[in-house]
């Protein structure tokens, strides 16, 4: 059974980091796409920013880019979305996310904001940034 478990989340000023993580567990897909959504009150679920572990190619949405790096523990395979310069818009509840390898370009589902019934979610983990 896959398992993804988002750790990281908190409070922070405008201005300030977190490093978010997600430990991925019952996997087999040797190669695949993973990455962050989030989600704030009221609004659609959206990309972040993703990886191609086949590679290490990252693709990144406009939401946050410039402000996060992700990156990938192939060792302990763990994900990782640091943040920096956190704005109040960025509150929101964030989800890790992975694909089981689709046909196609790598990551060329998450990289749109859409995602299939067929992918693995985490049960995500707040990040609340006050002004």
């Amino acid at each position: 059974q896959v398992r993804l478990l988002e750790s990281g989340g908190g409070s922070v000023q405008t201005g300030g980091s977190l490093r978010l993580s997600c430990a991925a567990s019952g996997y087999t897909a040797s190669r695949n796409c993973m990455g962050w959504f989030r989600q704030a009150p009221g609004k659609e679920r959206e990309g972040v920013a993703f990886i191609y572990t086949g590679d290490g190619s990252t693709y990144y949405a406009d939401s946050m880019k410039g402000r996060v790096t992700i990156s990938q523990d192939n060792v302990n395979d763990t994900l990782y979305l640091q943040m920096n310069t956190l704005k109040p818009e960025d509150t929101a509840m964030y989800y890790c996310a992975a694909d089981q390898n689709p046909p196609g370009p790598p990551c060329w589902r998450f990289a749109r904001g859409t995602w299939d019934p067929s992918d693995y979610w985490g049960q995500g983990t707040q990040v609340t940034v006050s002004s």
